[in-house]
Formats: structure tokens, sequence, C-alpha cells
């Protein structure tokens, strides 16, 4: 197992958003602007990385059938702190990410790799695999947001890029505009797929 392959496998083979479909709840709700995507994925980052390291260093110590709740309240933990932090240094974010801070807590995303990597692996690989599904995580949150914050508000990251006399579509900053947003990305990456998938089948 190499250290790159890990990492580069949250942000491209299975990122959480896009291959897995993980965490639609606040994927879908937040990203009506670019830096909420970042501000999101960047709490997200730090939760999973902590989490997954302090759960691949107690692994052996946490008793099987009560892991599932071991895990929830390691996690909890780490929420608590961003929650806190967030609000004492960007309370604007804060205000605007509101539910969806301590909704983290029930993240699938966290939960899965807690269950599936971290009890598993050694704490540096755990703490690769949380640091890139992060990653992935807020790549993928940054893109919805700025596709949809551009189309809908003719911005991006708060600064207008065509002027007074754009007509923005309101309905991509509703929450229609990211169901739309989403599958579009998507239907793209399965194009995609489907074609590099053809290309193989040809070569050989």
């Amino acid at each position: 197992m190499k250290v790159k392959d890990v990492l580069l496998n949250g942000i491209i083979k299975e990122n959480p958003t896009f291959r897995l479909v993980l965490g639609m709840c606040p994927t879908l709700a937040v990203t009506t602007a670019a830096v909420n995507g970042v501000a999101m994925g960047l709490a997200v980052i730090f939760v999973l990385a902590s989490s997954n390291l302090v759960i691949s260093l107690l692994r052996n110590f946490i008793p099987n059938k009560v892991r599932i709740p071991a895990y929830v309240v390691i996690i909890a933990a780490f929420v608590t702190i961003v929650g806190m932090l967030m609000e004492a240094f960007v309370p604007q974010l804060y205000k605007a990410l509101g539910l969806f801070i301590p909704l983290i807590v029930v993240n699938c995303i966290i939960l899965a790799r807690a269950e599936s990597f971290a009890s598993k692996y050694n704490p540096f690989y755990s703490l690769i695999d949380g640091i890139g599904m992060g990653i992935g995580f807020t790549v993928a949150l940054t893109i919805l947001g700025a596709i949809r914050e551009l189309l809908g508000a003719g911005t991006i990251f708060g600064v207008s890029l065509f002027g007074q006399g754009f007509e923005p579509a309101i309905i991509m900053i509703l929450p229609p505009g990211a169901f739309i947003t989403l599958g579009l990305i998507l239907a793209l990456l399965n194009k995609l797929d489907q074609k590099r998938q053809q290309k193989q089948i040809k070569q050989a």
C-alpha cells in the first residue's frame, strides 16, 4: 500500500460525492456558494482525519459490540471542536452552514471510513485516508458551489464576473439547482468512464 494511492483514492477513484455518492444532505444543502463548499469541506477534512487517527489508535481496545457508538462519540468530539472554532473565528460562515455543522457527526462518509478503513489499518494510513477523502469531498463541494453560484448569482467567491446586466438563473441557488448540477456532473463522469472503458477494450 502506497501513501500516494491511499491519498488519491479519496480524491479521484472513490471520491465520496462523485463516485460513492455519500453525504448528499450537506452536499446539496450548503453548496449555494463556493465559499460554503470550501468551509464545509475543511471542517470535514479535520473531522475525518482526526477521527480516523483516533479510531485507528483505539481499534484494538474498542469492543466489537459497541464499536459504532464509540465511533460516533469520537466523531462528535471533533465535530464539537470544529463548531466551536468556526463560531469563534468565522461566525458568518458558521451561521451560513447552520445545522449542517453538528450533522457532520452522522455523515455517512465519516462513519463509513471509520468502519471500512480506520478500524482495520494503522494510524498513519488511516490519517492519510481521512485527509484524501476529506480533500475529495472538499473539491466536490467547491465545484458544485462554484457552478451554482456562477449561474445563480453571477459571482465566484462573492466576486461579480458579469456586471449588472447579467440575469442569473435563480433556480441554481435553490434546492432544484443542487440536484440539476449534481446530476449533470455525475452523468458527465459516467460518460467519460464509459468512453475510457470502451477504449481499453479496443486496445486489449
